[in-house]
């Protein structure tokens, strides 16, 4: 049992899935690899001059496996809810392994939360009963919760535009800040010092 399913890898499932893994929670991310960040080349992201859109991917991917979340190049096909959190069902995209992670070719994970960041596609949400908005896209609150409690929608899911990577990378964060505060019992803030990175 995981502590966090991410499904989707673009901005808002990479943001998400850094924010826990850094914060030792058990962190798997699914990834079909068909972001729309690899057809971008990204001048407008805060801190970053000039990037590709693909080696955004790549850097985000590398930095969060270094962080301990592991990467499975699968579609996910189905999530339900258990007693316990959520189940997914996921098909390989590539040969078993393919993606560097030794697990790869399960047909099921369980996690106790649930991050949805799967773009324009909402049939994920849809399977889960979560409530949609008068524009279509997925209702969420604030902090990214969706009506089914600890069931996560961000980025693209919940906006019927403004699909900037930025502003998902944001959606996916207050979602992992979301789950980190439920998991600590308190308010939590992600906080690091310079004399954190010594």
């Amino acid at each position: 049992m995981h502590d966090v399913i991410v499904v989707g890898g673009g901005a808002a499932g990479m943001s998400a899935a850094l924010f826990t893994a850094k914060n030792d929670l058990d962190t798997v991310v699914f990834d079909t690899d068909e972001t729309w960040l690899h057809k971008a080349h990204l001048f407008n992201y805060l801190g970053i001059e000039s990037v590709d859109g693909g080696e955004f991917v790549e850097t985000g991917r590398e930095q969060i496996q270094e962080f301990g979340a592991t990467y499975v190049a699968e579609e996910v096909t189905s999530a339900t809810q258990t007693a316990a959190g959520y189940a997914v069902e996921s098909e390989p995209e590539t040969d078993a392994g393919e993606a560097g992670d030794a697990t790869a070719g399960d047909q099921t994970r369980e996690s106790t939360y649930l991050v949805l960041a799967t773009g324009t596609d909402r049939s994920l949400a849809e399977e889960l009963n979560c409530e949609f908005t008068d524009e279509d896209v997925v209702d969420v609150d604030v902090a990214m919760e969706t009506s089914v409690e600890d069931a996560y929608a961000t980025g693209a899911m919940v906006r019927a535009e403004e699909w900037q990577a930025i502003i998902s990378a944001g959606d996916g964060a207050a979602a992992a800040l979301n789950i980190l505060s439920k998991e600590k019992g308190e308010h939590f803030h992600d906080f690091d010092t310079p004399a954190d990175a010594k």
